[in-house]
C-alpha cells in the first residue's frame, strides 16, 4: 500500500509535539498502522528549531496544505474557530480526512462539519479535543458501545484543577495561585476560558453528545467557574469530608432529559475523582453494563496531546486504501451513533436539576437567627444534613454558618437563599456549592 501523506497546520506546542513524536516513533507507528505515515507538508507562520523539516514542504499559507493534492490527512492544530473552520471545510471538500485537537471548533461547529464530512465521504477525528492524552473519545464511542451511559463526570481542565489543589493543600488565595499558574504556563494571560469554565464546557458537550447520542449543543451548557471559591470554603469542605473539584457533569434522566453542567462541586474525599490533583485530568463514566469506569492522565501538554493526535492519524490511515479515499471512511459515526439515530433530548435548565448543596452565610451573632434560617429551609421542604456554626473572631459581630443540605431541586434552594439573604442579620450573599456523591 502506498504511504499516507500527512499535512500539519500549526507548529506550536501541540503541532511540534506531534511532529517530533511521529518522527521519533515512526517505525513503531508505521507497524501499527500497517503502512508508512509521512509528514509531507507543514503550514505555519513560523518554524521551530526543535523540528527537523528536511524534505518537508513548508508553507506560510495553511490553506496551501488543504489544497495540496498529495496530502491525504490534514491535521488542524491552529486553534480558534473562524480560520480553523474555513480550513477544515476546505480540506473536507477537497476529499481529505481531518484530525483536530480543537475542542471549541467541534463543540460549536461540529454538527455542520460532520455533515460536510459525510457528504464528502471523509472523516473528522478529534480524540485530542478532550482530556489531552486520555483516550476518552474512542473509549466512549467504541469501547463502551455495549452500554447505555447513565452519567459521566470529569475534571477536564487542568488549570482549574491545579488552582483548587493549591488552595486545598496550602490554603492559598485564588488570585495568588492563578498568577503562579500563568507563570508556569498552565493558564493564559487571559485565563477566562479556563477559570470560568468555558474550556470545560466545550469538552463536556462533546462527551455528552457521544455518551447519549445527541447533536452538539454548546449553547445549552450551564457554566460556572471557580473564581469565587475561597480558602475557607475549601477548608470547610475538608472538615465535612469533601473536596471541591471543578467538574463537568452530564446525566440522563429518563422521561425528563439531560443534565449538562459545569461548576465547582463538592465530592466525598473517598472518591477516586477527589484525589486527582494538580494539572491532571480524569473522567468517570457510569454505564449500565460495566458500572463506573475511570480514565485518568495528562490533559494537556505537547506530547500527551500529540499522543491523541497521532492515535487519530493511525486510525484514519488504517481506513485509507490505495485509491486514497476509503469506501468506509465514515464507518464509525462521528458521535458514535448514525446520523439518523441521534436524539433531540431536552436539556434541563439548571433550576430543574437535583443536587445536595453546601451553603455558607455570614450571620449576626445574636439569638434566633439560626432558628429563622432553619425554619426557612423547613418551609421549603429542604432537609439539613449537617450544620457548622463558627465562633466570631475577635472584634467581629458576624459568624460563619455552614449548612449541608440533602438532595433537592435547585429552584427550591434558590427561593430559600433569596429569603435568607433578605434577613437583616445576614451579611452579604450566601455562598453556594453543589454537592454530588457520584455513585
Amino acid at each position: 500500500m502506498k504511504p499516507v501523506n500527512v499535512g500539519i497546520c500549526g507548529l506550536g506546542t501541540v503541532g511540534s509535539g506531534t511532529f517530533n513524536v511521529l518522527t521519533r516513533n515512526n517505525k513503531d507507528i508505521n507497524a501499527k498502522a500497517g503502512r508508512e505515515i509521512r509528514i509531507t507538508h507543514i503550514g505555519a507562520r513560523r518554524t521551530r528549531e526543535d523540528c527537523d523539516l528536511t524534505g518537508v514542504t513548508v508553507s506560510n499559507d495553511i490553506f496551501a496544505v488543504a489544497s495540496d493534492p498529495n496530502v491525504d490527512i490534514l491535521v488542524e492544530l491552529i486553534g480558534g474557530t473562524t480560520v480553523a473552520k474555513d480550513l477544515v471545510l476546505q480540506a473536507v471538500r477537497n476529499g481529505k480526512h481531518v484530525v483536530t485537537a480543537n475542542k471549541a471548533l467541534i463543540a460549536e461547529y461540529g454538527n455542520e462539519l460532520f455533515a460536510e464530512a459525510v457528504t464528502n465521504n471523509v472523516t473528522i477525528s478529534y480524540e485530542a479535543a478532550v482530556a489531552g492524552g486520555i483516550p476518552i473519545i474512542r473509549s466512549l464511542r467504541e469501547g463502551l458501545a455495549a452500554n447505555k451511559v447513565e452519567w459521566l463526570a470529569g475534571i477536564i481542565n487542568g488549570t482549574g484543577n491545579f488552582i483548587l489543589t493549591e488552595m486545598r493543600d496550602k490554603g492559598r488565595q485564588f488570585d495568588d495561585v492563578l498568577k503562579e499558574a500563568q507563570a508556569l504556563g498552565y493558564a493564559e494571560a487571559d485565563p477566562t476560558f479556563d477559570v470560568e469554565g468555558i474550556d470545560a464546557a466545550h469538552k463536556l458537550v462533546i462527551l455528552a453528545s457521544i455518551a447519549f447520542g445527541m447533536p452538539l449543543q454548546f449553547d445549552k451548557v450551564f457554566t460556572e467557574g471557580i473564581s469565587q471559591i475561597r480558602p475557607e470554603d475549601v477548608a470547610y469542605a475538608d472538615e465535612l469530608g469533601y473536596r471541591i473539584k471543578h467538574l463537568g457533569i452530564t446525566r440522563r434522566l429518563p422521561g425528563k432529559g439531560i443534565e449538562l453542567r459545569v461548576h465547582p462541586t463538592m465530592i466525598p474525599q473517598s472518591r477516586l475523582l477527589a484525589n486527582v490533583n494538580g494539572v491532571m485530568n480524569a473522567v468517570v463514566v457510569k454505564g449500565d453494563a460495566v458500572g463506573p469506569t475511570l480514565y485518568y492522565g495528562a490533559g494537556a501538554g505537547a506530547e500527551p496531546t500529540a499522543s491523541a493526535v497521532i492515535s487519530d492519524i493511525v486510525h484514519v490511515s488504517r481506513m485509507v486504501n490505495s485509491s486514497y479515499v476509503s469506501e468506509d471512511a465514515t464507518a464509525v459515526p462521528h458521535l458514535g451513533y448514525g446520523e439518523d439515530h441521534l436524539h433531540d433530548y431536552t436539556i434541563l435548565p439548571i433550576e430543574e436539576i437535583e443536587s445536595a448543596y453546601y451553603l455558607r452565610l455570614s450571620a449576626l451573632d445574636q439569638p434566633g437567627v439560626l432558628s429563622r434560617v432553619t425554619q426557612i429551609f423547613s418551609e421549603a421542604g429542604i432537609s439539613i444534613e449537617a450544620l457548622i456554626q463558627k465562633e466570631p473572631k475577635e472584634g467581629q459581630e458576624h459568624v460563619s454558618v455552614i449548612l449541608l443540605t440533602n438532595r433537592t431541586i435547585e429552584k427550591q434552594v434558590n427561593k430559600a437563599i433569596e429569603q435568607i439573604e433578605s434577613l437583616s442579620p445576614i451579611q452579604g450573599n450566601v455562598v453556594r456549592i453543589r454537592v454530588e456523591s457520584l455513585k
